[in-house]
């Protein structure tokens, strides 16, 4: 059961960056970094209710640009990026400047396409040094200290997405109602099979490319008919949903939930991450998954 699905609605005369399609009222705020620009995009979600842009900073990111593939090549990743916790920079280099924000990199799309590599940061920069140049970091997203005093207290560890495209595509807010549909109903029929304890249903819904924790389809259906074919759930509920597209993975989707699962004697919350690929009219599958 789907609940609590909150729209994305902004002024009617503005433009929202295409790949912000649905924000929960938990997601306070939402980060796009723009590479091709150089430029830190802040958009402020008020209880679910208005999406608005707050305004930009300058950045630094990759000595060798953007597009991250392996470890050590100085490359910042383009895809969406959660907050995972904030690091005391008083006994790191000067180079990080005030503080800095861990992002989770690589992530199931990232490992999907076998990239490699970690520790990629939004930071600050040397309080010596002012404003580094545009390409100047090992892959970190570099942001000015005085940039990152007034934002610190919009990242939200597990919780705030960072966003990292090429270029942002702007679109009317209307353009993308019917995916957010498209989205909803995937999602919906997702949880209500497995509410009902339909396999068949459910694992249709996974892409025959699917991969998860090493194994392919073929095995992950063996592992998900033993642990799940034979539960009996009395309630599946699905809430706090956002959906964003990837920036630089056409036609891919990532809906993120809590699910929450009843049965007669145990209950069981968490975060879902499900990757959604279009594979024609109206056809979406589960690429990946992760949690958290």
């Amino acid at each position: 059961m789907l609940v609590c699905l909150l729209h994305f609605p902004a002024r009617a005369d503005e433009k929202i960056p295409a790949y912000l399609i649905r924000l929960p009222a938990s997601v306070k705020t939402v980060f796009v970094a723009e590479t091709s620009a150089a430029g830190f995009h802040r958009f402020d979600n008020e209880a679910g209710l208005e999406i608005d842009y707050i305004g930009s900073s300058s950045m630094s990111i990759g000595e060798n640009g953007d597009g991250k593939q392996r470890s050590g090549d100085r490359k910042t990743p383009l895809g969406i990026y959660f907050v995972t916790e904030q690091l005391d920079t008083s006994r790191l280099h000067e180079k990080y400047g005030r503080t800095a924000f861990v992002l989770d990199y690589p992530n199931a799309i990232d490992r999907r396409l076998r990239r490699s590599g970690d520790g990629i940061w939004v930071h600050g920069v040397d309080p010596r040094g002012g404003e580094r140049p545009i390409r100047d970091t090992d892959g970190c997203i570099a942001l000015p200290n005085a940039t990152l005093e007034m934002i610190e207290d919009r990242f939200f560890p597990n919780i705030t997405p960072v966003v990292i495209g090429r270029k942002v595509r702007w679109v009317e807010p209307g353009q993308i109602d019917e995916l957010r549909s498209e989205l909803d109903a995937a999602i919906s029929q997702w949880g209500s099979s497995m509410k009902r304890g339909d396999m068949h249903t459910f694992l249709s819904l996974y892409d025959a490319d699917f991969r998860h924790w090493g194994m392919n389809k073929t095995e992950w259906i063996a592992f998900r008919a033993r642990t799940l074919g034979t539960r009996s759930f009395e309630n599946v509920t699905i809430s706090d949903v956002l959906l964003l597209a990837d920036p630089a993975e056409d036609e891919i989707y990532l809906s993120r939930f809590r699910l929450r699962t009843e049965e007669a004697s145990n209950t069981v919350e968490l975060t879902k991450r499900l990757y959604w690929r279009r594979t024609g009219p109206g056809a979406l599958t589960i690429i990946a998954e992760d949690s958290g």
